[in-house]
């Protein structure tokens, strides 16, 4: 048999395959107005688990193949009975109350900030906010406490860096409070090594320093053989080091702290990558959608079954929508069990992209959307 003859035949079976799906699509429209009238949820975990074993049984060898394609076909069914049925409703009143505008220029806004005044925190505070006197607080977690207890309008904490990854606490309390993103900025790193004046680069023996940054620096380290200790900032470790009286040790800090507190600069830009950026976000109890606003976060957990994360990805691919991100962490209190955080391209004010997680809010659990912002 010849190839096109082969193709042809292909294309034959593509003809059936794309009559039946639309025939299976409308069928699911009929099934959507059913459950309306009858006060049924959209989701049906039994039927389809009786779906997609039969579908793997009757497709033989290709059964695992069919468990597949059935269950991108049932998600994307899903998707439009939640879009007939309206799901989501309270999400589409949040998005449709959303502020509009980020008042960074309002002086009587009240800004909490991670670390002390002279930390890669503050730099990203003053790029946003100008030159208001933010509160620092000597955690993260004193960041989300002061906003959950209405002590500020607005925190700002970095959530990853582009060497050294995810800032993995920042996450867990995003995932724990649930508050929301107004805007994200990027803040080039460039550390330096600072030391009590009269200091020597080769007579330093100990640096201290935030985890972050000591990661960031672990090529550096390594190559001198130096100790580390872990500081709960940058512009904390270079205060520490004035206030000592210690001679062989030095700060990782910005150069903004290093003036602050009166130490040497003993070298600049010895990252280990040349481009290091961390990104800070501004979290808030308020929701804010501006209109340029082109990033959206959100969470959620999903049940153990096969396939269950790959099935929800699928409906983002069938949207078009670029994931940027994915972070897994562990459900407080719930042994093995995960949360997932999602940053992906797009407007929550975009139709399609509104349906999709309308209907994702209602199908699963522990999902809450963390805002749509922009990077400023």
């Amino acid at each position: 048999m010849e190839l096109s003859e082969i193709r042809a035949e292909i294309d034959e079976a593509d003809r059936q395959l794309i009559a039946a799906f639309t025939k299976r699509m409308d069928c699911s429209k009929r099934v959507a107005e059913y459950k309306h009238e009858n006060g049924m949820p959209v989701f049906d975990p039994e039927r389809e688990r009786l779906i997609l074993d039969r579908a793997e049984k009757q497709a033989g060898s290709y059964g695992y193949s069919a468990r597949l394609l059935y269950s991108t076909i049932m998600e994307l069914s899903r998707a439009l009975q939640h879009d007939m049925l309206g799901s989501g409703e309270e999400l589409n009143n949040s998005v449709l109350g959303a502020k509009r505008i980020v008042p960074f220029d309002d002086d009587s806004l009240r800004v909490v900030c991670f670390g002390v005044n002279g930390t890669y925190a503050h730099r990203a505070e003053r790029k946003l906010f100008g030159s208001r006197e933010p509160r620092f607080c000597s955690s993260f977690h004193d960041v989300f406490t002061a906003l959950n207890a209405n002590e500020a309008d607005f925190g700002i904490v970095p959530i990853e860096n582009s060497s050294a990854g995810s800032v993995t606490d920042v996450y867990d309390l995003m995932l724990r409070y649930r508050f929301y993103i107004a805007a994200a900025v990027d803040i080039p790193i460039d550390h330096c090594l600072a030391a009590k004046k009269g200091c020597a680069a080769e007579n330093i023996k100990t640096v201290l320093s935030h985890p972050q940054a000591l990661a960031q620096c672990s090529e550096y380290i390594r190559a001198k053989g130096l100790e580390t200790k872990q500081m709960i900032s940058t512009g904390a470790a270079a205060m520490t080091v004035a206030q000592s009286s210690e001679t062989d040790t030095a700060a990782i800090c910005s150069e903004e702290a290093a003036e602050k507190y009166g130490l040497d600069i003993l070298l600049r830009g010895f990252q280990n990558a040349p481009d290091n950026t961390t990104r800070f976000i501004v979290i808030s109890k308020e929701l804010y959608i501006e209109d340029e606003a082109d990033k959206i976060s959100l969470c959620f957990s999903l049940p153990h079954t096969t396939g269950s994360l790959y099935n929800i990805l699928c409906r983002f691919a069938a949207e078009g929508l670029n994931l940027t991100k994915i972070e897994s962490r562990p459900k407080a209190d719930t042994p093995f069990e995960y949360l997932f955080y999602l940053d992906f391209t797009g407007s929550i004010r975009s139709k399609g992209t509104l349906a999709l997680m309308r209907a994702l809010s209602d199908e699963l659990a522990d999902f809450s959307f963390l805002g749509n912002y922009r990077e400023i």
